[in-house]
């Protein structure tokens, strides 16, 4: 009947506005993430996400403003999540997200009051980081697996992500003028735009060197290119590109463990803290600003600890 296609369509119009409506709301608050908090993209896209989750909820829910929530309305926004088998520490991060969204509408003007100010953290589990043993990194760094038109890229690349411990998003984006060869040392800018400077040792040297005389003038299609790392198209590999690639060399050195970049970013704070490096220097060469995170390293191995004990102690 016409009057109720235009009723339909007339609550199907309405919605359509107020999720739009909700939605820019969103694209306001990563905006301020973004230029005024200044987090890591990777961190912005993370909460756009938890954030979509959260809109999705209220649009099934009727809810048409922000205003409209409530501390019940969150908590079985939580209650849904754990319906997901999600675990805890995917839901304390989407409180996180949510928490500091109502933040920023309350700063802007948007709600009248915070309503998640009185929900508390879900107690999140510590996890001990998942590392390589030394025999591990041998397997996966052996020579004899980098063969093939990308193998000279591929070993630096592993090379370095095992020598320098650096994240994916900083890996993909150093040029090589960041490459300080004779010093072997390296330029990197990490999470808030932090620059530091980190040492590599003489394997990741050598496959530097050989990657950059023989692979990458192979690679490369614009000569003003300064990417260091490139695709097979002549552009900066991608995140996805190096994720598949040191799974395809942990398969080939057949590690049963999952490897990720992150897992070799975890495997040399635990190497370097297990043959004595200082906490803070190792704080220093990963980036972390605060030293607890670094801290965690020390409870994978205690071996080290043990060593200088029987070492330095005195009777014997």
């Amino acid at each position: 009947m016409p009057g109720t296609k235009c009723y339909l369509s007339t609550r199907i119009s309405g919605f359509v506005n107020i999720m739009k409506k909700l939605e820019e709301t969103l694209e306001s608050f990563l905006d301020y993430l973004s230029i005024e908090r200044g987090l890591a993209q990777n961190t912005i896209i993370s909460y756009k996400y938890d954030l979509i989750k959260y809109i999705t909820f209220l649009k099934k829910k009727k809810i048409s403003s922000f205003n409209q929530t409530n501390k019940v309305l969150i908590n079985n926004f939580f209650v849904y999540l754990r319906g997901k088998s999600l675990e805890i520490n995917s839901i304390s991060r989407n409180l996180v997200a949510v928490k500091m969204f109502y933040r920023f509408l309350l700063m802007e003007g948007f709600i009248k009051e915070d309503a998640t100010s009185l929900i508390e953290f879900p107690r999140v589990s510590k996890r001990l980081p998942h590392v390589l043993s030394l025999r591990e990194i041998n397997l996966l760094l052996d020579e004899a697996n980098f063969k093939g038109k990308f193998g000279l890229r591929d070993q630096a690349v592993l090379e370095l992500f095992y020598a320098t411990g650096l994240r994916v998003s900083e890996l993909i984006y150093l040029k090589i003028n960041d490459l300080n060869m004779e010093n072997r040392m390296l330029k990197c800018l990490g999470k808030g735009s932090k620059e530091r400077i980190i040492p590599f040792g003489n394997k990741a040297y050598q496959s530097l060197n050989l990657y950059l005389d023989r692979s990458r003038p192979k690679l490369v299609k614009n000569p003003d290119e300064n990417t260091l790392f490139l695709n097979n198209r002549g552009g900066r590999i991608s995140r996805q590109g190096i994720f598949y690639l040191v799974k395809l060399y942990a398969q080939k050195a057949r590690i049963e463990k999952k490897v990720t970049p992150h897992t070799l970013r975890h495997t040399l704070a635990t190497h370097l803290l297990e043959n004595g490096a200082d906490l803070r220097s190792v704080q220093e060469m990963l980036g972390h600003s605060d030293i607890s995170t670094t801290q965690i390293y020390t409870h994978v191995s205690r071996k080290w600890v043990s060593e200088e004990y029987y070492r330095a102690f005195p009777r014997t």
